[in-house]
C-alpha cells in the first residue's frame, strides 16, 4: 500500500533558503555529525554489513586502528557491487569461487574505496555543497590536519535547510522524469547491476507505470545482515541468494508525493518519514522521482 502526503503547497510565505548555505569558513562543522562511527580495515565484510544495519547508515569510514587516520570508506553501493552488481563481484567469483560464506568473511580492505574524497574543518557549507555535487556523492568525511576523522556530512544534513520552508519551487522542477524502474520478477542480481551501473541507491518496482513498491540498496544490505540470505543457499553460491525476485525484498508501503508540491514540503516529509526518496505520482501513475541529491541541486 502506498501512502501519499503533502499534496498541497505550504501556506507560509517564501523564504530565501539559499542564504542558509553559508560561505563562512568552518561552517561545515555546524551541520555535520561529529559523533562518527568508524571501523578498522580488518573488520569482516559481514561485520561492516551488521554495523550499517545496526546504525541505519549508508556508508561507514574505515580508520586505522592505531593512528585513527582515515584509510577508506565503504558504502551500501560498494556492498551490492561486491555481492552481485558490479566489478567488485569478480573478486567473489575469482577469489572465493562464488562462495558467499567465504566472501562475507573477507576483510573490509578488499572492497573499501581508498581514494576517499574528504573535507577539512575549515570548509564552508557552500564549499561542501559544491564538492558533493561535483563528485556525485551522498556523504563526505571531514578530517583534521592528521587525516583523523572529526565529522561526516551527508545529503540528509542539507535537507534541514529546506524542510518546512516555502521555496516557490515545485517537485516537478527538480524530480527525475526518466525513471529507471524494475519489474517485480527481476532478480536481485539484475537489480543490483542496474543500481551499480547508474549509481542509484533505489529502484521503483513498477508494472504498466503503476508503482508497486521500492527496492533499495539498504534492503539488500539488511537481507545480508539479518542472516535471511543463508536460507536461500543450497550449494553456498552467491547467485542462489541473489537469484530471488525483487518483489521478495521490496518495500510496498511507499510514501509518494505529487508534482506540484513545494520542495520545502517534500524535504520535510522525507525527514519526518526517514526516507531518501519520494516517487512522484500524477493521476496514480509514476511520473518521476525526487531524491536527496535533487535537493542539493536546488540549494546550489
Amino acid at each position: 500500500m502506498r501512502r501519499r502526503e503533502g499534496t498541497s503547497p505550504l501556506d507560509r510565505g517564501p523564504v530565501d533558503f539559499k542564504s542558509r548555505v553559508s560561505s563562512r569558513p568552518g561552517d561545515v562543522m555546524m551541520l555535520a555529525s561529529k559523533d562518527v562511527v568508524t571501523v578498522p580495515p580488518t573488520m569482516t565484510i559481514i561485520g561492516i554489513v551488521k554495523t550499517l544495519v545496526s546504525y541505519g547508515f549508508r556508508r561507514i569510514p574505515i580508520a586505522d586502528a592505531g593512528t585513527h587516520r582515515l584509510v577508506g570508506i565503504v558504502t551500501s553501493i560498494d556492498l551490492i557491487d561486491f555481492f552481485g552488481g558490479g566489478a567488485r563481484h569478480n573478486l567473489v567469483e575469482n577469489k572465493y569461487g562464488g562462495n558467499l560464506l567465504a566472501a562475507i568473511n573477507a576483510e573490509a580492505r578488499e572492497i573499501m574505496k581508498s581514494d576517499v574524497i574528504t573535507l577539512t574543518e575549515d570548509k564552508s557549507l557552500k564549499d561542501t555543497l559544491n564538492t558533493m555535487i561535483k563528485h556525485k556523492t551522498g556523504g563526505l568525511p571531514i578530517v583534521d590536519s592528521k587525516s583523523q576523522i572529526v565529522g561526516i556530512i551527508s545529503e540528509r544534513d542539507f535537507l534541514s535547510l529546506i524542510a518546512g520552508k516555502k521555496t516557490g519551487m515545485s517537485v516537478s522542477e527538480y524530480m527525475s522524469k526518466s525513471v529507471v524502474t524494475a519489474p517485480p520478477n527481476m532478480s536481485l542480481k539484475e537489480a543490483t547491476k542496474v543500481m551499480v551501473s547508474h549509481v542509484f541507491r533505489r529502484l521503483p518496482v513498477v508494472v504498466d507505470n503503476v508503482l508497486l513498491g521500492m527496492i533499495n540498496a539498504t534492503d539488500v544490505v539488511k537481507f545480508l545482515g539479518s542472516g535471511e540470505v543463508f536460507n536461500e543457499l543450497i550449494t553456498g553460491h552467491v547467485d542462489e541468494a541473489f537469484g530471488l525476485p525483487v518483489k521478495t525484498l521490496m518495500t510496498s508501503d511507499v510514501f509518494t508525493i505529487e508534482p506540484d508540491v513545494d520542495i520545502g514540503a517534500a524535504a520535510e516529509m522525507m525527514m519526518k518519514k526517514d526516507v531518501g526518496s519520494l516517487p512522484v505520482l500524477k493521476k496514480g501513475k509514476l511520473a518521476g522521482i525526487i531524491t536527496e541529491s535533487d535537493f542539493l541541486r536546488a540549494l546550489a
